[in-house]
């Protein structure tokens, strides 16, 4: 593929790439984001699902030998996912926080960053990556938060992290208890 027929790094009206206190690199509202605004559309390549699973057991060997284990798939919908993984796709840089202020939405068939309220110039772009419970352990998360379960986890399973957490703190403070 030549130069010239690189896609070119998407862009927004709304957002710029910053340095982030959460994970690297991060958007952040250019200017006062009114809520339900669709800020960005997040890009990629149209797969299959058994694509989809063959790049995800890639990605989990990856992050098994510590050479990173972001994930950049979005199911648009039951024989479709879409990787985001390319550099020019930019909305893949808007990282995860337990306090989101923005939502993904699939809308006929692709995928935007919608303000789920008023976000102000200067304000960090963020929404809730929504993982599942199965494989926690592999997400930390570095939103920072004051409901931040300390990985990424859907909203609605954020709390068996923190009861399993906590049980295994009180476990550990038995053990050296008892060691004493």
């Amino acid at each position: 593929m030549s130069a010239t027929s690189r896609p070119r790094p998407t862009r927004s009206p709304w957002a710029e790439l910053r340095n982030s206190r959460i994970h690297g690199r991060g958007l952040y509202a250019s200017k006062a984001i009114p809520a339900g605004t669709r800020i960005i559309e997040y890009r990629g390549e149209r797969i299959t699902k058994a694509e989809s699973d063959r790049r995800e057991e890639r990605r989990r060997a990856r992050a098994r030998r510590g050479d990173g284990g972001c994930v950049y798939i979005f199911e648009i919908n039951q024989r479709h996912d879409l990787d985001g993984s390319m550099a020019w796709n930019t909305a893949r840089l808007i990282n995860h926080s337990c306090e989101a202020n923005c939502e993904s939405s699939k809308i006929r068939g692709r995928i935007w960053i919608v303000a789920l309220r008023d976000i102000a110039e200067g304000e960090e772009l963020s929404f809730d990556y929504g993982f599942g419970l199965e494989n926690w352990r592999e997400h930390p998360c570095r939103c920072g938060t004051a409901k931040c379960a300390g990985y990424i986890v859907t909203k609605t399973q954020r709390w068996r992290v923190r009861k399993i957490l906590t049980k295994a703190r009180v476990a550990a403070r038995k053990s050296q208890a008892a060691a004493s």
